[in-house]
């Protein structure tokens, strides 16, 4: 397989399961901790250069961009289902479509977000409940951001097509040279020239344009049965009603979450500035635990793909549970190291005693409880890493949205304060781990055993 698809791929479907997935999923975490690092260091240099009424600004701005980027990652996940699926078929034919379909859907989808964001900013912060004081800011620092849309999602939906191939380490490499381009426009635009947080916003866009980029350069120079031709780009009909048949489901739950989410912060919002800059602290900083588990989740994801593209569906769920096993192990490591270190943690993005004391208190409400997320995630990501992304789509809809927002009303009603909010993200994610796990035991993701049913019944 590598003499045939090029030097960088990796076929997962021979061979040990441990170690490949440990390798494959470390380049996975340091690209998405580098990747998250953009909007951290985004967030320290506001924060410690321009008060924390601007850095509430940028936390008040993130949810709007996450449900915007989050569509395209959950349209990804199609995407690389298909890619993982048809290269370890060996249909390269097939991976040459999906590859120039790609790059149609992202022009055109990058194009309508972009323009749909900049005209709706202020209008969302306004139902979010965004204090008056933070609301110019918070609308501008999004506007700029947004320029940024399609080297984000070229950036993100090149890499999944990466992944799929087997390949993480590129991906990571480029964001990395991002990253370093991110810290490097902060200190320029933020604190030297004084841009305030429109250079914030002015950094990243620079800095994820770069990275994207790169990956798009590396599309072009695959091997050439299915590398990126300019010339070849279209949106295949045919092959987008499947990408969005799988893709769809996922991105239609990463929006709808963040919509909760968005809920969330609009009853934080209406507890004050000093809560809403101790949570935006908080989710900075609960990317340490987050992230790795991503990352394994993503691992695991590809490798599912590409097993039970060929039919291996006992080495794929061997490689599920071997992901847990991973998960559990990091994210103990991670939580103590958090918790430990909260105090200062905090102080790295503001100086306010009394929003270090909110967000370390948060913090020992949230974070001892994020083991349950190693389950939601890995079960999550070799569900739809299987094909089967609706059920899982209706089943993280029902718990992390509909219940979450019970929960948290119950919570504002009879506990209104930022300790008792944090307690709604453990709550929901022990219904939510509770159904996945139900669901994945079930095997009706299975796709030999549901061809074996169909044969049965006629």
């Amino acid at each position: 397989m590598k003499a045939l698809s090029g030097k960088k791929t990796k076929d997962l479907t021979h061979g040990p399961i441990a170690k490949p997935l440990f390798w494959f999923s470390l380049p996975l975490f340091a690209g998405s901790l580098i990747q998250q690092l953009y909007s951290t260091v985004d967030l320290i240099f506001v924060g410690q250069n321009l008060g924390k009424d601007a850095a509430a600004a940028v936390g008040a701005s993130t949810f709007i961009i996450i449900i915007i980027i989050g569509f395209f990652i959950g349209l990804s996940v199609g995407i690389g289902v298909i890619a993982a699926r048809e290269f370890a078929r060996g249909e390269f034919d097939e991976l040459h479509r999906v590859v120039h379909c790609t790059a149609g859907l992202t022009i055109a989808f990058s194009v309508i977000f972009t323009i749909l964001g900049i005209w709706l900013a202020p209008t969302v912060l306004e139902w979010m409940n965004t204090p008056p004081e933070i609301m110019h800011w918070g609308t501008v620092y999004i506007r700029v951001f947004l320029l940024s849309l399609f080297s984000i999602v070229s950036y993100n939906v090149g890499s999944g097509i990466l992944r799929a191939l087997g390949n993480s380490l590129s991906p990571m490499i480029y964001q990395l040279i991002g990253g370093i381009a991110n810290v490097i426009g902060n200190f320029l635009f933020v604190y030297y020239w004084n841009f305030g947080i429109t250079g914030s916003a002015m950094a990243t866009v620079v800095s994820q344009t770069l990275a994207a980029g790169l990956v798009i350069r590396h599309l072009c120079t695959m091997d050439e049965r299915y590398r990126l031709r300019f010339k070849q780009i279209c949106i295949d009909w045919p092959l987008t009603r499947e990408i969005f048949r799988i893709g769809i489901p996922a991105a239609i739950q990463t929006t709808v979450i963040t919509l909760s989410n968005i809920v969330v912060q609009t009853n934080i919002n209406g507890l004050g500035v000093n809560s809403i800059t101790a949570y935006a602290a908080y989710f900075k900083i609960e990317n340490v635990i987050y992230l790795p588990i991503m990352a394994i989740g993503q691992a695991c994801s590809t490798f599912v793909s590409q097993n039970v593209g060929v039919g291996k569906i006992m080495r794929s769920k061997r490689g599920t549970t071997i992901s847990i096993y991973f998960g559990l192990a990091v994210t103990a490591v991670t939580i103590c190291a958090v918790l430990y270190l909260a105090d200062f943690a905090f102080g790295l993005f503001t100086s306010d005693k009394d929003v270090i004391a909110i967000g370390s208190s948060i913090a020992f409400v949230i974070m001892p409880f994020y083991f349950l997320y190693v389950f939601l995630e890995v079960l999550a990501s070799a569900i739809r890493g299987s094909g089967s992304t609706l059920p899982t789509m209706f089943i993280i809809l029902l718990n992390m949205c509909v219940i979450r927002i019970c929960v948290l009303k119950l919570i504002m009603y009879f506990n209104p304060t930022p300790d008792g909010v944090a307690w709604v993200y453990p709550i929901t994610w022990v219904f939510t781990v509770a159904s996945l796990y139900w669901y994945y035991k079930s095997e009706r993701w299975n796709p030999v055993k549901i061809l074996a049913k169909s044969d049965t019944s006629q």
